[in-house]
């Protein structure tokens, strides 16, 4: 069973996205902790979210992964220099590292993508392409330790993708 942290937004992250994938490594069996930056979080459609901890409180050594949801509320996170440090702590600990929508563009911002075949959102692919990523616009993407989703319809293949890292 792997510990995974899943980041949200306090406000705008994609409800599907996070709660598709969450469900995908649920059942697989594994944990899913929820960070942001304010204790409540609220989804783009609606859902609300009490989170287990704020990212300024994460220590990466007791998880296994970090996962990245989009939505238009990620874009904070994009020059942010807490989650940017989260993502490259994660990656430099050998840990997996996986974003979806437009929160690869994260990953990229951390300096992380270069030489990477990945996918996201079509809106920040090319912030991924001038990043030195390889954007391929499928619905996953596995490249090592880094996994990318397109968007919410991608989801769930998102989260098992993940799984079946850990499996």
């Amino acid at each position: 069973m792997a510990k995974i942290l899943s980041i949200i937004a306090p406000e705008g992250f994609q409800d599907k996205e996070y709660g598709d994938s969450k469900t995908a490594l649920l059942e697989a069996g594994h944990e899913v902790v929820t960070a942001s930056t304010s204790i409540v979080a609220h989804g783009k459609f609606g859902s609300e979210v009490e989170v287990n901890l704020l990212i300024d409180d994460v220590s990466v050594d007791k998880y296994d992964a970090i996962l990245f949801v989009g939505g238009p509320g990620s874009f904070e996170y994009f020059n942010d220099p807490v989650a940017l440090k989260l993502a490259q702590d994660f990656y430099n600990a050998g840990k997996l590292t996986t974003a979806i929508c437009a929160a690869p563009s994260i990953l990229a911002n951390a300096g992380l993508l270069s030489g990477r075949t990945v996918t996201c959102w079509e809106g920040e692919a090319n912030n991924l392409k001038e990043k030195g990523a390889n954007y391929t616009g499928k619905a996953v993407e596995k490249d090592g330790m880094i996994i990318t989703a397109d968007g919410p319809m991608s989801a769930t293949a998102f989260g098992e993708a993940i799984a079946d890292y850990f499996s």
